[in-house]
């Protein structure tokens, strides 16, 4: 008789499935639906990268799994199955049982997920309480070792500071200790390293790793950077304004995508420049900044010893105009400080500010004024920043309005205009920040700023929530009017690949310091500090994709 061979093992049950999934948008939006007719499994174990432009309905489907859609928004169509139990029929005090102890989210912005009333530890803590995790007396300790887990300075003293205390980095990580507290069965990360530097980045990535091997844990990522990706998937879908257009095995999709948008995203990736820009010889200076000190203070209660961080520490450098200085480092090393203090919204310890002949850090704030339409930021977080009263018309022509730059009429084709321009429809005009992603919303951001034709922008993290093909277009309109305006820019970052596209000189900072400067292909072909050897060792994926 023949050996029939071993007996073939069947595919184990997905953890996750969704079938024929799709949510309806209220009339006045573009499209029909956010998600249009999806399905896709999740299997044990596996981490399977969701990828698309803003907009393309990953959140979504992300939000659909755990009934957490807001109220315009209503499922049409489809099922949704977690081990046997069909979500999309299951009551609200059911739902609330399981989201966090087995199906966990990290939301795509830390800023509005937060309580801003409570300390991180009391949010954490409240996670663990919810679930009653473990005995009541260890829970204080699970609080610390999450905090550390993930990366946090000093976890012991910052678990009882606010939210708003920390950096959008720091605030991330938080958001991930949160999530991952109660060890899921699954995790939906909706862009949880979007705000994130390299090197905290493939701490978090390697960190979400290990417990997903520990648990055989099933991640749901989205993300629009396909360095992770290329780092961290086993399976990829890939979304297009509500449609699955490919999945398939990570390295099948990034090697030989098969459908035009896949192969359109890949190929707006940022690479690193391999040679510096042209500059011109004669150049004035836009901005100069010398010996330029910051420290904060903060204390842990009201006998608790005073911390002290030094963001900015001794910085000097000068801007011409028609160029961008790129300033990266780690999450906390002072770069959004950094900004704020340029454009006096927080004060220095000393130094000095000169613009147009003038110290900025000299003037009170009546005589400052007059500087701020010449001198704009945009923002690293864009619902922070956004009033959610205002329509984003309102956001946008308000500021031109107050400083009688332009009429109601001309400032509202200027509005439509730009909104045009940074990638977004110009029915944007009158809708509200929360009918937005985090991607559009920071596009709105980009536009508000754009409104004033400045002479100086300093841009925070100005493209780090959009995906790689809108990336490409604002980065081009960014160096577009930088070339026509002689704009100066200063464009703080945590992407290497995108400071060196955009860069003409590059500063990095560590712990408040500058450690480096110089061109983009000194710092990143040859850097000569251990620190920016480190960053640019971290960036994810290696340009694989």
């Amino acid at each position: 008789m023949t050996d029939p061979g071993p007996v073939p093992v069947p595919d184990p049950d997905p953890v996750l499935s969704v079938r024929g999934l799709s949510v309806a948008l209220p009339g006045k939006h573009d499209r029909a639906f956010a998600v249009r007719d999806v399905s896709f499994d999740l299997m044990p174990g596996e981490i399977l990268c969701i990828i698309g432009e803003s907009g393309s309905g990953k959140s979504v489907t992300a939000n659909t799994v755990l009934g957490l859609l807001p109220d315009v928004m209503t499922v049409a169509a489809g099922e949704i199955d977690f081990k046997g139990r069909a979500l999309l029929s299951l009551p609200e005090a059911e739902l609330r049982r399981l989201r966090g102890r087995h199906v966990s989210i990290i939301f795509q912005d830390p800023l509005s997920a937060l309580n801003p009333l409570m300390t991180i530890g009391q949010q954490i803590r409240e996670v663990l309480d919810a679930h009653d995790a473990g005995p009541p007396a260890s829970r204080a300790d699970r609080v610390v070792e999450m905090l550390t887990e993930v990366g946090l300075p000093d976890p012991a003293l910052i678990q009882h500071q606010y939210p708003f205390h920390l950096s959008g980095g720091q605030r991330q990580r938080v958001m991930i200790a949160m999530a991952l507290a109660l060890d899921p069965d699954v995790l939906i990360a909706d862009e949880p390293t979007t705000a994130l530097d390299v090197t905290t980045q493939a701490q978090i990535l390697e960190l979400i790793r290990r417990i997903q091997r520990r648990k055989g844990m099933s991640v749901m990522f989205i993300t629009h950077d396909f360095g992770v990706v290329a780092q961290i998937a086993d399976r990829v879908i890939v979304m297009e304004k509500g449609d699955l257009v490919e999945q398939g095995p990570a390295r099948a999709v990034l090697d030989t995508p098969r459908h035009p948008y896949t192969r359109k995203l890949i190929a707006a990736v940022p690479r690193m420049r391999d040679e510096d820009r042209r500059r011109e010889t004669t150049r004035p200076v836009a901005l100069q900044v010398c010996n330029l000190h910051k420290t904060y203070r903060t204390r842990s209660g009201f006998l608790g010893r005073v911390r002290e961080v030094k963001a900015v520490d001794d910085i000097s450098f000068t801007l011409h105009k028609g160029e961008t200085l790129g300033i990266v480092g780690e999450s906390g090393s002072g770069k959004s400080s950094m900004g704020k203090v340029l454009m006096k919204l927080i004060s220095a310890d000393s130094g000095e500010i000169r613009f147009q002949g003038e110290n900025t850090l000299a003037l009170d704030e009546e005589n400052f004024r007059p500087l701020r339409p010449r001198m704009q930021m945009i923002f690293q977080d864009p619902y922070a920043s956004l009033n959610p009263r205002f329509t984003i018309g309102q956001a946008l022509t308000v500021g031109p309005a107050a400083h009688n730059l332009l009429t109601r009429r001309d400032a509202r084709l200027k509005a439509e205009a730009l909104l045009a321009q940074v990638g977004l429809d110009p029915s944007a005009f009158d809708r509200y920040p929360h009918e937005f992603s985090g991607g559009q919303r920071q596009r709105v951001g980009i536009a508000r700023a754009l409104m004033f034709d400045p002479e100086v922008i300093v841009a925070d993290e100005a493209v780090s929530a959009l995906d790689v093909s809108i990336q490409a277009q604002v980065l081009e309109l960014l160096d577009e009017i930088r070339r026509d305006r002689k704009l100066a820019m200063v464009f703080i970052t945590h992407d290497l690949r995108v400071a060196s596209q955009i860069s003409d000189d590059i500063l990095v900072m560590h712990r408040g310091k500058m450690v480096e400067y110089g061109p983009p292909s000194q710092i990143f072909r040859a850097p000569q500090h251990p620190y920016t050897r480190a960053l640019v060792g971290a960036i994810p994926g290696a340009d694989a994709a």
